[in-house]
């Protein structure tokens, strides 16, 4: 559905009427119903008898199973909520002309003055629309992986969409230097995945991921070579994906490039490029496509079960999360930026839903699935959020700017712009409260229950130490969200307060027009009415838990019974 879609998309935008004709927000409409009816097909083929157990597609380079098919539908409904608030733009422009005045403008000048908002937004609404599809299609594909070869293919498809994302502005130096950054250091980690793909299949000679699982499976203890190159090739494969999610020491990349990007694509940085790797990472590491996890996969042998030996996978996915709790709680102390300080918070949640995958229990599972949930859910409504009050703050655009310009202007990027925006916009600030705390772990929000049922599997495994520290910089982390929430409720200084409003004034022979134009923002009533729902949500988790911890359970044990 999403493919044909796409060839629909491009074939559209080649037509010389769909820049003129078509409404940027009409296209992004389009795309957020072909997302939402996407999930609503993958729903519907749980009525395939065999999904339970599987089914190949494409000679085996994809592998459709239960788990794969819930998280589809997860990540279409999630990337057609974060293709829904786009900005409603209203030009306003009032001007006085004398009657008896004879003027004469330049075709320049009336191409700046006369041009409509509708006409400086064509083709914005289109692209990032057909990149948000492209994106998403390479994330589905990735799930669904089965081979070195798709699974290469696929995370090149999402992340080519992601570096497109991160510089759709290209009027902006920020978010061209944003996304430059992301493609340099992304085309790092790809080569990276691609030197073990390639690193494994040079000593295997097989590139199926099950066919992989059982030449290890017979093996003896004669081929510790082919162990070597297999453990190898995994390790850089595990190393690349880390780098993609930013998890710690392979962060750096990350503040910068959600600080320079706009907030409409910082939210899409946040969450579904994430999601995917985290769970193919869980179909690599659970043992059902490599044993990777525990010495029961593994053929008792010298040279096998010393070199095939899932703590080796398991300590680099434990060092990855203490590093990323620590570095994610501690140098976002020292941020004055909210993208970035949230950028730090993203590094943080990523070291706590690597533990849960890390310890690989049952129980550990399940806390994974619902963090990754949890994460979504209030990522998205924060993000939604603070693009709603970089409307209402920085209402008013130079009209002389291009809507990429004035999109860059929208946002807000210090905390201090934030200051006493509770009494203009008490209900925003409430719901952003909400989220933080939800991030930092309060009960009864649902954060809370993420961050418990990781550290509980913890304890039980016996992780102790890293327990310790988790519950630590949960802590830690909680004072910059109040850094924010103080901010949010402080009274503003109305002294410092500035005029938005742009005149331009216009030069005609023995007369001047005084024209002044406003390009405002204004907040959609579905950007609305999806913050609401995610706020409550998000607060009223514990009167039904249930339904979403049940999900998580069953999906947990269907893994462990594949």
């Amino acid at each position: 559905m999403i493919l044909i879609s796409i060839l629909i998309f491009i074939v559209a935008m080649a037509l010389p009427f769909f820049n003129r004709q078509v409404s940027p927000v009409l296209v992004t409409r389009l795309a957020t119903i072909v997302l939402i009816y996407s999930g609503a097909l993958a729903f519907n083929a749980f009525y395939i008898q065999s999904i339970g157990s599987g089914i190949g597609l494409y000679s085996g380079l994809f592998q459709v199973t239960t788990i794969t098919q819930h998280l589809d539908i997860f990540l279409l409904i999630i990337g057609g909520l974060i293709l829904i608030p786009r900005p409603s733009l209203i030009e306003q422009s009032t001007s006085s002309t004398p009657h008896s005045a004879s003027f004469s403008l330049s075709s320049s000048q009336i191409q700046l003055t006369r041009m409509p908002v509708s006409e400086i937004a064509s083709g914005l609404g289109a692209k990032y629309s057909l990149i948000i599809l492209f994106s998403t299609l390479g994330s589905l594909l990735l799930i669904s992986s089965s081979d070195l070869l798709s699974m290469y293919l696929s995370i090149e498809l999402q992340s080519f969409g992601v570096y497109i994302l991160a510089t759709l502005f290209r009027d902006s130096k920020l978010a061209t230097s944003a996304g430059l950054k992301y493609f340099l250091l992304g085309g790092l980690s790809s080569c990276l995945i691609l030197l073990g793909a390639a690193l494994v299949y040079s000593y295997t000679g097989l590139s199926h991921l099950e066919s992989i699982y059982s030449l290890i499976s017979v093996s003896s203890s004669s081929n510790s070579t082919i162990s070597q190159g297999l453990s190898l090739g995994i390790i850089l494969i595990i190393i690349g994906f880390l780098f993609k999610i930013a998890a710690a020491p392979l962060h750096n990349w990350a503040p910068d490039v959600y600080d320079d990007s706009p907030t409409i694509v910082t939210i899409w940085l946040t969450i579904m490029p994430k999601i995917s790797i985290l769970i193919f990472l869980l179909d690599l590491f659970i043992g059902s496509s490599i044993p990777l996890a525990s010495s029961h996969y593994v053929v008792e042998g010298e040279g096998v079960s010393q070199l095939i030996n899932g703590d080796l996978f398991k300590n680099l996915l434990l060092l990855s999360s203490l590093l990323s709790l620590i570095i994610g709680s501690v140098v976002g102390l020292a941020q004055s930026r909210i993208k970035r300080l949230l950028a730090y918070s993203t590094i943080s949640h990523i070291g706590f839903i690597l533990l849960a995958l890390s310890i690989n229990s049952e129980q550990s599972i399940e806390s994974f699935i619902f963090y990754i949930i949890q994460y979504s859910i209030t990522n998205l409504n924060a993000f939604l959020i603070i693009l709603a009050l970089g409307y209402y703050i920085k209402n008013s655009a130079n009209a002389k700017s291009n809507i990429e310009k004035n999109i860059e202007e929208s946002d807000i990027r210090f905390i201090s712009e934030i200051k006493g925006q509770f009494a203009s916009h008490p209900l925003l600030s409430i719901g952003l409260t909400l989220c933080l705390f939800s991030m930092a772990g309060t009960p009864p929000l649902m954060g809370f229950f993420s961050k418990q049922m990781v550290l509980y599997s913890a304890i039980q495994s016996g992780y102790y130490f890293i327990s310790i520290i988790a519950i630590l910089v949960s802590v830690i982390s909680a004072s910059y969200y109040l850094k924010i929430v103080r901010t949010l409720f402080s009274v503003e200084d109305h002294s410092n307060k500035e005029n938005n409003q742009s005149e331009s004034l216009l030069s005609v022979e023995g007369s001047v027009v005084k024209e002044s134009r406003q390009v405002e923002y204004s907040v959609s009533s579905v950007h609305s009415y999806l913050i609401s729902v995610l706020s409550l949500f998000i607060l009223l988790f514990i009167l039904k838990p249930s339904i979403l911890l049940n999900s998580s359970q069953l999906l947990s044990l269907s893994l462990f019974q594949c």
